[in-house]
């Protein structure tokens, strides 16, 4: 089972289309990519490439 990890102001901000997204922050505290092709990967993860 994966850790959850409580968010802190600065992990998210809501788009305004009412969307959740998540930070640079949130993605470098979780300490993985999920391999979603996150707008703020900081691992560098390219969803058309699958690397």
């Amino acid at each position: 089972m994966k850790e959850i990890i409580p968010l802190e102001e600065g992990d998210f901000y809501v788009s305004p289309e009412g969307f959740k997204v998540f930070t640079k922050q949130y993605h470098l505290k979780r300490g993985y990519c999920c391999e979603s092709g996150c707008k703020h990967c900081p691992y560098g993860y390219n969803p058309k490439t699958n690397s």
